[in-house]
């Protein structure tokens, strides 16, 4: 745990951390995928039930109360970013020791390796501030442009046409939750405890679209 962290309820907070040695966590889809089922069945005041992680659904009904609300998350090859409100002063620990220990138990069995997968358990900063609470929804969807371009953070968007088209498709984040396309499936956010800043899924689109076609300041220089 980041020990740096006081978590509080009410609070909003930016969870991340990545692979050991910046190794990659996911090697293939279905590990992206097992870490999706263990972002809705870890945020649980249950157990959780491993048998139910193979599965093609999620069972709402079985996972009961939430320890926290997510509102956007994105897994990339070697980490991860969760944006999180905290619904008590100890759900967000609990959840993210569940999340982590189950998916580097997954991952270690599976690839025939020992030892921790993340570095450390993670890393967590506090939101204070509602500008740059609405600024991590486009730092943390906007993510996966760097394996396609490993530059834009510093030099901005060339082809935003192309760069729309590869988020849209990307499978690895709440891009498409909040895009309005998959609400019902994969109920893995909750949006209900976050500022009512995208009440329709085309105000969501536009502003993931603003900062793709923002030629002022890039998006590395926002967040230094």
């Amino acid at each position: 745990m980041n020990r740096s962290i006081i978590f509080s309820e009410g609070e909003y907070y930016h969870v991340y951390n990545r692979g050991v040695e910046k190794r990659n966590v996911f090697m293939e889809d279905a590990d992206y995928r097992r870490f999706q089922r263990m972002l809705f069945y870890a945020n649980s005041d249950k157990a959780v039930v491993y048998k139910l992680l193979g599965g093609d659904t999620l069972d709402v009904e079985f996972r009961g109360n939430t320890l926290c609300a997510i509102g956007a998350y994105v897994l990339m090859p070697n980490h991860f970013h969760l944006l999180i409100y905290a619904k008590s002063d100890h759900g967000i620990t609990e959840f993210l020791r569940k999340l982590t220990t189950g998916y580097t138990m997954y991952f270690n069995k599976k690839y025939d390796r020992v030892g921790p997968l993340f570095q450390g358990a993670f890393k967590a900063e506090h939101v204070s501030r509602d500008e740059y609470l609405k600024y991590l929804f486009a730092y943390i969807h906007l993510n996966p442009i760097s394996l396609i371009d490993t530059n834009w953070k510093r030099e901005g968007i060339k082809n935003p046409a192309k760069t729309t088209k590869y988020l849209a498709g990307y499978a690895y984040s709440s891009m498409m939750e909040w895009r309005g396309l998959n609400r019902t499936e994969s109920p893995i956010i909750s949006a209900i405890e976050f500022p009512e800043y995208f009440k329709e899924p085309s105000q969501f689109d536009e502003y993931i679209n603003d900062w793709l076609n923002f030629q002022g300041e890039t998006l590395e220089g926002k967040n230094a």
